[in-house]
């Protein structure tokens, strides 16, 4: 159970059918708002989701990208709660590590935390992952943003309704990266927290990020973060 009030769960889901129930279930566990966005998914997610009480269930009739689903939660959440834990859909993180993002926050503070995935180096995680994330800190920095260890992780805190208000423009995985660079131009404080992750060797895992694609359109938002720095003057790390 989470010790605060006023905490949610913001699950975005696309074609999650064979995990999302466990994810979600575990999720309620905490004892407070559960939100689950189904970003247009084609496969069975709907009809499970549809069937699980003590949950809401937002729906996007297509697929519009993970930011765009965060965003979804978020508004939906802004109405019950202050803060909320964002997880995905597809198993890798343990919903009961939500205490250590909550634990990590200071008195007085509102700051993002991010769950810091712990054994990212090991041999079963898949090199898109690993590559990803040491990829993404270094660009997060150069854009303006923190220096922090695992900026790809989408298991996190937020603060509502700081995080709506940071005009991110990224509505798919490139939310997760620019909502970062625009929380330290704001002075929103970004701290990270131990959590685990779950790659089991030779499992199936669902995941929508493609490495080409993704990767390139990670690079047109670092570029267009570097540029906003560079002319509005503000190029000091």
């Amino acid at each position: 159970m989470l010790k605060h009030s006023r905490v949610g769960v913001v699950i975005p889901s696309y074609n999650h059918g064979s995990r999302v129930s466990d994810v979600v279930r575990q999720a309620c566990g905490l004892g407070c708002p559960v939100f689950v966005v189904d970003d247009g998914s084609t496969d069975n997610t709907n009809e499970i989701l549809s069937s699980m009480a003590g949950i809401t269930v937002l729906t996007h009739p297509e697929n519009r990208g993970k930011g765009a689903a965060l965003r979804t939660g978020f508004k939906a959440a802004l109405h019950s709660c202050d803060w909320v834990v964002t997880l995905d859909a597809d198993g890798q993180h343990k919903p009961e590590d939500a205490e250590n993002l909550l634990r990590a926050v200071p008195d007085r503070l509102r700051p993002i935390v991010i769950g810091k995935r712990q054994g990212m180096s090991e041999d079963h995680v898949p090199w898109t992952s690993r590559f990803g994330r040491k990829f993404s800190n270094f660009w997060v920095w150069v854009s303006g943003g923190p220096l922090v260890a695992d900026s790809q992780s989408g298991f996190r805190l937020y603060p509502l309704p700081e995080a709506l208000n940071l005009d991110v423009q990224a509505r798919r995985f490139q939310f997760e990266v620019e909502i970062l660079v625009k929380a330290r131009e704001r002075g929103i404080p970004v701290l990270e927290a131990p959590v685990q992750v779950v790659y089991q060797k030779g499992a199936e895992r669902i995941s929508h990020f493609h490495p080409w694609k993704d990767f390139f359109r990670n690079a047109i938002t670092f570029s267009k973060l570097i540029c906003k720095r560079i002319f509005s003057g503000s190029a000091k790390p």
